[in-house]
């Protein structure tokens, strides 16, 4: 503990004196964005073909996301944050969600690893997944709804040196084009070939023994023809070491661009292939509502269940007969994509299409959390089977340890847990294509008219429930238990430790297709830029699920955990979905000055059902309303040498929200509850340049959010407290949205003969949120330092140091989520908290 103390005040103190160093008291021209610091000096002039990406203040830059031709930020009338490749290695992300928080308002909660975040945006009340967010990448959407169970779209992205820039979009007029997104959209575009080659090579080694590889060339293969290849490969323990590799896998991606006089043309094509641990909530010791400690025995920053002693399992629950499973292959995904951009100038007509086809498996190997942990003795004898024991006759059992290495009695005051052993594949297909085509009715007025068609499907495979038997420990292992009961043999767990063989066992396969026509006049008027949009949108959707009965998989009623498991049957349900409803946004900017605008914006988007969260347990019919959105919002736009600050605020009204009751296993067991919630808030991104390569940058988020239109209460059953209770959520603060949350981030730059060095430290601050709807389980608030140091050396080195977390920060961003209302029993709860510290080290080699 001592060394971690002295690392991290070496750290600290070193980054910090980077920053603080003495500067010449002169205004520096502000040329980037709201990153941490400035370009490195060794960056490359933009070849003829990129000239038009070049710009010379940020509120200059030009946009495409959510706009129908491109529009420059500072006449954009909307919350919109970009990023250029360089800013988003400063910002530290550990999962393509995770960088979402340099923009304000958005929130992942990216302690669950690599993929399977939750993404949190300000005033909308989601919960878990990301059923408000898109991922595009050139302009189009990865998948045709946003989020399934077990699947949202940054699972399906991983981010390297072939990504050019990010455009992130907070509702406005993102609710009319593309897919119609009434949250937010992050638009990946991709590095393309230049007449001048180059490229760059990256090994990267990380505290968590990390060993990756980063790759990029760009080139021009004939005139007016570019291609682009690149990507990375990496191999992790992950800073929570599960004993087999936490990350592991790689990502390649090519472009082929093609120039002529008045258009472009360009096909890209990736492919990803990468494991990923999905961590599950570990316990922790709660006192009060603000207050969490280490549980006895398990480290909080660095402890995972997951080990090799569970890696291995077969799931004789999954439909057609069971299945052999592997931890290690974790939530991963296996994708290839392949898409194009075509946009044509005609004079007083532009034409402009996007399309992309991907299809690949996503699939979950994963525990999640069940009841609370208790000794064995209490776990077999004396805790309530309401609340997770077994109630065995009094010393009758017999436990061992089971798997790998298994055999030899469990001490009776071993803690223990069961935890749900699940496994999903997940196959998806999906095609889109956006067209549209835009006239210049007069001068400064252009109409745009556009047709989005999306077809997608879902195939899928589940067993969940799977209750494991385990040690309370980090790398857990199994436990078998059999006992005696009126002199008969009853087996308790299989050999491998499982409670049962599954809690639901489903084939599921769901198809859909979404049409929409939209409308979008922009118009300048002198100093005003005026623009309405409207959209015409349906979906078509169904999803068939097997109807399961419960049988007896081994005929032999002394092996309990599979006397009753819920299997397909041979028959099937189908619920239809059609939906056809109309989004509008009209907004109006005013330029003050060539660096000052104001602007106010009104729309109106609908959320439509995914196969999951509307057509799944529910018949034709008889499926949950569309969520609507109404968001009022006003901004103020200013840049100077010493200033930059980008600032709105906004009204937001749901309705539609349902609320589903579910057991411990995932599964629906009560009608749904439809409510809405109201939220106001404030979103600022800014930088202060008060001397020369100094720069302080703030990214925040003030959020006062609750649920309304519901009178009543929410019924629950809490496996954890064994208390069945019904919670009034009307006035509740918004779950997982944290009132207050800020990003402020000094940094410094050196400038030497030979290149530069620029320092950073980024503290965050979280405040206060809650668990789910109830409001009964705090979360508490936490802060965090991250820092970063960059070399570049000469014209072709650049050398990065950078961490995350570096204090050892305990602070949580949920509980257990298998549960409704409080998740403490005993002073224990089973929470997702941060990572400990992890440093990462580069070195890079341009040309």
């Amino acid at each position: 503990m001592n060394n971690n103390k002295q690392m991290t005040r070496l750290m600290l103190s070193a980054a910090i004196a980077g920053i603080l160093m003495s500067a010449t008291a002169m205004a520096q021209d502000n040329t980037q964005d709201t990153s941490t610091a400035p370009a490195p000096a060794a960056a490359k002039k933009v070849p003829p073909r990129q000239a038009n990406t070049k710009t010379t203040t940020t509120l200059q830059q030009v946009v495409v996301t959510g706009s129908a031709t491109g529009v420059k930020k500072i006449d954009a009338s909307y919350t919109l944050t970009t990023a250029s490749a360089e800013q988003i290695k400063q910002a530290n992300p550990k999962s393509t969600a995770d960088l979402l928080k340099i923009a304000p308002g958005l929130w992942p909660e990216s302690t669950g690893g690599q993929t399977g975040a939750n993404i949190e945006i300000a005033g909308f009340p989601g919960g878990g997944d990301a059923p408000f967010n898109t991922v595009q990448l050139m302009g189009s959407a990865l998948y045709g709804m946003p989020t399934l169970s077990f699947f949202e779209q940054t699972s399906i992205f991983r981010l390297d040196d072939t990504i050019e820039r990010v455009e992130i979009l907070q509702g406005g007029p993102s609710v009319v084009f593309a897919d119609g997104q009434i949250g937010a959209t992050e638009n990946f575009i991709l590095k393309q070939g230049t007449e001048v080659p180059s490229g760059s090579i990256g090994v990267t080694y990380g505290s968590e023994n990390l060993k990756r590889v980063d790759g990029f060339y760009g080139f021009q293969l004939a005139p007016n023809w570019y291609s682009s290849v690149g990507g990375f490969y990496r191999d992790s323990k992950g800073v929570r070491d599960p004993q087999f590799p936490a990350d592991k896998g790689g990502q390649f991606t090519a472009t082929l661009t093609h120039d002529s006089d008045n258009g472009t043309m360009t096909l890209y094509a990736r492919a990803l292939n990468d494991k990923n641990q999905f961590i599950t909530p570990i316990p922790l010791i709660q006192n009060g509502t603000d207050k969490f400690s280490a549980y006895p025995g398990f480290d909080p920053l660095t402890g995972t269940y997951n080990s090799k002693y569970i890696q291995h399992v077969f799931l004789a629950g999954y439909p057609g007969g069971g299945t052999h499973a592997d931890l290690a292959n974790g939530r991963g995904a296996k994708m290839n994509f392949f898409g194009g951009n075509f946009d044509y100038d005609l004079g007083s007509w532009t034409i402009s299409d996007k399309f992309l086809i991907d299809a690949g498996d996503v699939d979950t190997n994963a525990l999640f959390s069940g009841s609370n942990p208790a000794s064995l003795n209490d776990e077999l004898y004396n805790t309530p089977t309401g609340q997770g024991g077994f109630a065995l006759p009094a010393g009758s059992a017999t436990a061992t340890y089971a798997g790998p290495g298994g055999g030899g009695a469990v001490d009776p005051n071993q803690s223990v847990i069961h935890q749900g052993w699940w496994y999903i594949h997940k196959h998806l297909k999906n095609i889109n294509n956006d067209f549209r085509v835009s006239k210049e009715i007069f001068d400064g007025n252009t109409l745009t008219a556009g047709l989005y068609l999306a077809h997608y499907t879902d195939d899928d495979k589940w067993a969940l429930g799977n209750q494991m038997l385990m040690t309370n420990a980090p790398n857990a292992r199994p436990i078998a238990v059999s006992y005696v009961d009126g002199g008969q043999t009853k087996q308790l767990t299989d050999s491998q430790g499982f409670l049962d063989n599954g809690g639901y066992n489903i084939t599921e396969s769901g198809k859909a297709t979404n049409k929409a026509f939209y409308l979008s006049d922009s118009w300048h008027l002198g100093k005003w830029l005026f623009d309405a949009s409207a959209r015409l949108e349906n979906q078509d959707a169904s999803n068939t699920v097997c109807n399961l009965t419960n049988v007896d998989l081994d005929h032999n009623p002394l092996t309990l955990y599979n006397n009753n498991v819920p299997v397909c049957n041979g028959t099937y349900s189908r619920t239809d979905y059609n939906k056809t409803h109309t989004s509008w946004t009209v907004g109006a900017n005013y330029e003050l000055a060539d660096n000052m605008s104001v602007y106010v914006r009104g729309n109106k988007g609908v959320h439509f059902g995914d196969f999951d969260n509307a057509l799944r347990g529910n018949t034709t019919g008889n499926t949950a309303p569309v969520q609507k959105i109404q968001n009022i919002e006003a901004g103020f736009k200013y840049q100077s040498e010493l200033v930059y600050a980008d600032i709105s605020i906004y009204h937001k009204q749901f309705n539609g929200l349902a609320f589903t009751p579910t057991n411990g296993a995932g599964v629906q067991n009560g009608s749904q509850r439809l409510y809405g919630s109201d939220s106001k808030g404030i979103n600022v991104s800014g930088a202060l340049t008060p001397v020369e390569n100094l720069k302080l940058s703030l990214v925040a988020n003030y959020l006062d959010g609750h649920y309304t239109h519901n009178s009543s209460c929410f019924p629950y059953t809490n496996v954890v407290t064994g208390v069945n209770g019904c919670a009034p959520i009307n006035g509740v603060q918004l779950q997982r949205q944290p009132k207050v949350r800020y990003m402020f981030t000094p940094s410094y730059r050196i400038p030497f003969a030979w290149g530069d060095v620029t320092a950073f430290v980024t503290y965050t601050h979280v405040g206060p949120h809650t668990q789910d709807q109830s409001g009964l389980q705090q979360l508490g608030t936490y802060h965090t330092y991250d820092f970063g140091v960059i070399a570049n050396i000469e014209k072709n080195w650049q050398l990065r140091l950078q961490g995350t977390n570096i204090t050892n920060e305990l602070g949580l961003t949920e509980s257990n989520s298998r549960i409704f209302g409080t998740a403490v029993a005993g002073g224990v709860i089973l929470a997702r908290p941060l990572e400990g510290r992890e440093v990462n080290f580069q070195v890079k080699y341009l040309f």
